[in-house]
C-alpha cells in the first residue's frame, strides 16, 4: 500500500492519521500488507468475490430491475479497532441494551417513566411499532431484546455516535461471520498473528442466549428459528443461523398451536418447540392477534405467548424502542433507569413532532438528513446537501402533513477505510453494526458488520442501496471485558 497516494479527503480515516502514517491500531496491518507483491492484492479479492459466489452467500434486494439475489458484497481490507476503545464501546452497548430493556417492560407494564414526564406518553404511545397486545405482559427473565443490532458511525471529531437502535429482528450477523472466515482463507499470512478477537463463537453465544430466556421449568427446551421463506431479503442468514446452532428452521406452515403450547411438524408427529428465533415482523406473526391476511405466523401463536408457554425473540413489541423519535430520549432513558450518563453518544436529533423544532428542519432541509420513523434500509432517507429541491420540497409536504414520522439529523461526515476500487486504494464512508445478544447475561460480539458505501461520496452504507461490508478486527490487548450479568438482584432486567 503506497501511503502517498491514499487521500482520506479531510474525513477521519479508520487507517490513516492526517499526516499519512498509520495508526497504531493499523500499524502492524500496512506493514504486511506492503509486503505483497504487485497485482496480489486484486487476485485475493478476486478469488474471494468467487468464492463468495460458489458458496451462494447472497442477499435479495426487493424491487431491483436485475433481479432479487446478489453476491455478498465483500472488500477484503478490514476495519481495525484497538482494544482499548472496543471496551469503551462494549461498555457502552451493554449500558444501551440494558436500559432499552427497562425501557419496554416499562412502556408495557406500569409505564413510570411516563409518570415522571422523562419520556412523553404521546410520542411512545402513538408509535406505529407499539403493539397494545403486549401490555402487561412480562417475557422471561425479563428480556424483551434478546438480539440487537447498533448501529454507530464515527464522525470527523474522532467520536463514535449511535446512530440508530434494531431491535426488532436485525440482520448481518450471518455476514459478519462468513466475512471472518473469507478473510482467514484468502488473507490467511496476513490475518495470522495480529491478535484479532475471535467471534466464531456467535452461534453458541445465541444459541445459549435463546435456552436461557425458555419458558421457566423446561429442563431441555427446544428452539427452532422461524422465517419468512426463501424470498426474505434474509434467507440465507435464516438458514445459516439455524445450521449452525443445530436447530430447526421453519415456516409458519411448520407450526401448530395445540393443548395450549406450540408444536412443530415432523416425521415423527408433533414436538413441542419452547424458544421461536422468529425473523417475521410482529404484524405477520398470527392473523388472529394481528394482520388477519397473513400466512406467514401461526393461528393463536400470540396466546402461547401472553400464558408463559413458549419465548418468542425478539420478543413482540420491541420496535417501539428502535423508533427514531423515541431514540432522542435514549440518553435520558439510561439515565432515568441507570442513574448513569450514556457512555456512547446519540447523534443530535430533531423531532418534527415538536413545533419548533420542525421550523428549523423545514428551513434548513439543504443541510440535514431527514428519517422516516420507523424505515430501515436506507430508505425514505432524505441527504439534503445532495438532494434536489425537487426532493426537498416533496419531504417538506410529508413532515407537513404527518411530523410525528419524521426526524432530523445534522448530515455527519462518515469515517473511512482504505477499499479496493479496481486497482487503486480509495477511501469510502463506514458505519459499524455491533450485535448484542441479551439473556442472563450480556454478550456483545467482538466487532461486527462494517458496511460500506462503495460508490464514491456516498453516505449511504445499506446492501440493498449499493452498500458493501467488510471485516472487523478487534485487537486483543490483556484481559476482555467481562459479559455483563443482565439481571438485577430481584432477577429482573
Amino acid at each position: 500500500m503506497r501511503q502517498a497516494s491514499y487521500q482520506s479527503k479531510g474525513v477521519f480515516d479508520e487507517m490513516f492519521a492526517p499526516n499519512g502514517q498509520p495508526r497504531a491500531s493499523g500499524a502492524q496491518f500496512v506493514e504486511r500488507l506492503q509486503t505483497l507483491s504487485d497485482g496480489s492484492l486484486q487476485q485475493r479479492q478476486k478469488a474471494a468475490e468467487l468464492s463468495l459466489e460458489n458458496m451462494g452467500i447472497t442477499f435479495n434486494v426487493y424491487g431491483h430491475a436485475a433481479g432479487t439475489e446478489k453476491v455478498w458484497p465483500f472488500d477484503l481490507l478490514p476495519r481495525i479497532i484497538d482494544a482499548t476503545e472496543w471496551a469503551m464501546v462494549e461498555k457502552g452497548l451493554q449500558q444501551r441494551i440494558r436500559a432499552l430493556n427497562f425501557f419496554v417492560n416499562d412502556v408495557y407494564n406500569e409505564q413510570k417513566i411516563f409518570k415522571d414526564g422523562v419520556v412523553p406518553d404521546e410520542l411512545v404511545l402513538s408509535s406505529k411499532t407499539l403493539r397494545k397486545q403486549c401490555q402487561g405482559f412480562q417475557p422471561p427473565q425479563g428480556v424483551w431484546c434478546h438480539i440487537t443490532g447498533v448501529d454507530l458511525i464515527r464522525d470527523n471529531d474522532g467520536q463514535i455516535y449511535v446512530l440508530e437502535d434494531n431491535l426488532r429482528c436485525p440482520s448481518g450477523v450471518s455476514y459478519v461471520l462468513e466475512n471472518r472466515e473469507m478473510m482467514k482463507r484468502t488473507f490467511a499470512h496476513v490475518f495470522q498473528g495480529m491478535s484479532v478477537a475471535p467471534i466464531e463463537d456467535y452461534s453458541e453465544q445465541l444459541l445459549q442466549t435463546l435456552l436461557d430466556c425458555a419458558p421457566p421449568g423446561i429442563s431441555d427446551p427446544i428452539a427452532v428459528v422461524l422465517t419468512p421463506g426463501i424470498y426474505n431479503s434474509a434467507y440465507f442468514e435464516h438458514t445459516f443461523l439455524a445450521q449452525q446452532m443445530g436447530v430447526e428452521l421453519v415456516q409458519g406452515s411448520d407450526l401448530v398451536v395445540e393443548n395450549g403450547y406450540v408444536h412443530m411438524n415432523t416425521t415423527r408427529g408433533l414436538r413441542r418447540v419452547d424458544v421461536i428465533y422468529r425473523r417475521i415482523d410482529d404484524d405477520f406473526l398470527d392473523a388472529k392477534c394481528f394482520r388477519k391476511d397473513s400466512t406467514l405466523g401461526v393461528d393463536h401463536l400470540m396466546d402461547v405467548y401472553r400464558a408463559g408457554r413458549v419465548t418468542l425473540a425478539n420478543a413482540p413489541g420491541t420496535g417501539v424502542a428502535d423508533d427514531k423519535a423515541v431514540y432522542a430520549y435514549v440518553p435520558e432513558i439510561i439515565k432515568y433507569y441507570l442513574g448513569e450518563d450514556a457512555i456512547l453518544p446519540n447523534v443530535p436529533t430533531f423531532l418534527c413532532s415538536v413545533e419548533k423544532q420542525r421550523k428549523h428542519v423545514l428551513a434548513n432541509l439543504d443541510k440535514l438528513v431527514v428519517k422516516p420513523t420507523n424505515e430501515s434500509g436506507g430508505y425514505g432517507i432524505l441527504m439534503g446537501p445532495q438532494a434536489s429541491q425537487a426532493e426537498r420540497d416533496k419531504t417538506a409536504e410529508a413532515i407537513r402533513a404527518n411530523p410525528r414520522e419524521w426526524i432530523a439529523q445534522p448530515m455527519l461526515k462518515l469515517s473511512t477505510v482504505p477499499t479496493l476500487v479496481g486497482d487503486e486504494l480509495k477511501p469510502r464512508h463506514v458505519d459499524l453494526r455491533p450485535f448484542v445478544l441479551c439473556g442472563k447475561e450480556i454478550y456483545v460480539m467482538p466487532g461486527g458488520l462494517t458496511r460500506v458505501a462503495l460508490r464514491e461520496g456516498s453516505m449511504v452504507v445499506n446492501s440493498s442501496q449499493g452498500g458493501g461490508s467488510k471485516d472487523t478486527w478487534v485487537l486483543r490487548n490483556g484481559d476482555a471485558v467481562p459479559p455483563l450479568p443482565a439481571m438485577d438482584a430481584g432477577g429482573m432486567l
